[in-house]
């Protein structure tokens, strides 16, 4: 970046106007920066980007939905198949992408601290804000297609929904800070995580409907705070819905608050050695 002469009064005046910002200005105009770099890069470095953003919830509904055709299972939980499908599978692919694609973004953008505006916690905020705006306008597609069909997709409680949606996402940035930061000191780390990612989708109830498991496996099933999160966004679609007796929201909210917490302390504990690794 070209800099002023500071000698010169051009150069004094871009001098003070720098000490003059203060340090939320000067993270705002770096998310903005990142965020616009994160957007071209995601949705325009490879062909057919949008195919392959949607494909991967459409395919898992689809072969989901062909399997309970085959039962005859046309409502599950009180819900039409589709509409419990979409909204589970929504709802965890929002967290995954978000914890996933955010667990990556220190390593990814390695070559932007050179600037020392940018720190490594920005990156992985930036991400988690894409992945979580990008998966939101997957899953109105995805319901959009449903409507095409005669499904009510409209939502009974969207407060209930939207707040839901915002837990997990908050899970998934708190994952994030928490795995990008280990990942970035020990690198094999990462394997062990992907090792964890597909007990979490088979005991989310993303697939299954967790209200028709025998106690007392049921209650162990609920320790799990992404289930609570997925029952609750099928919840606010559908009141009826015949959700699990124990489900709290508030029981996420504090996973969610707790793991963001812990994960802004590693990042700030461990930036120095995250930017020179």
């Amino acid at each position: 970046m070209f800099d002023p002469d500071p000698l010169s009064p051009e150069g004094a005046s871009s001098l003070r106007e720098r000490r003059d910002r203060s340090s939320l200005t000067i993270t705002w105009s770096v998310w903005r920066a990142l965020l616009l770099r994160e957007s071209l890069t995601r949705l325009f470095s490879r062909r057919a980007a949008w195919f392959w953003l949607i494909s991967e919830p459409l395919f898992h509904v689809s072969y989901m939905l062909a399997l309970y055709s085959g039962m005859r299972a046309h409502k599950l939980g009180g819900v039409d198949t589709p509409i419990w499908l979409i909204t589970g599978m929504s709802a965890f692919f929002l967290f995954r992408r978000v914890s996933s694609q955010g667990q990556n973004a220190i390593d990814a953008n390695k070559a932007l601290f050179a600037y020392r505006q940018v720190k490594p916690v920005d990156t992985v905020v930036v991400r988690a804000l894409l992945e979580g705006v990008l998966m939101l306008l997957v899953t109105v597609a995805l319901l959009a297609g449903a409507a095409l069909f005669g499904h009510d997709v409209l939502p009974a409680d969207a407060l209930l929904a939207l707040g839901a949606l915002l837990a997990l996402w908050l899970i998934g940035l708190g994952w994030a800070l928490i795995t990008s930061v280990l990942c970035g000191l020990v690198k094999e780390v990462s394997n062990l995580i992907g090792f964890v990612m597909m007990p979490a989708f088979l005991l989310s109830g993303v697939f299954m409907p967790v209200s028709s498991v025998p106690q007392p496996y049921r209650d162990y099933l609920t320790f799990n705070p992404l289930l609570h999160g997925v029952e609750a966004v099928r919840l606010g679609f559908a009141p009826y819905y015949h959700a699990i007796p124990e489900l709290s929201l508030v029981y996420v909210y504090q996973w969610a608050l707790a793991m963001v917490a812990l994960g802004l302390a590693l990042q700030v504990r461990y930036q120095e050695r995250l930017m020179q690794e």
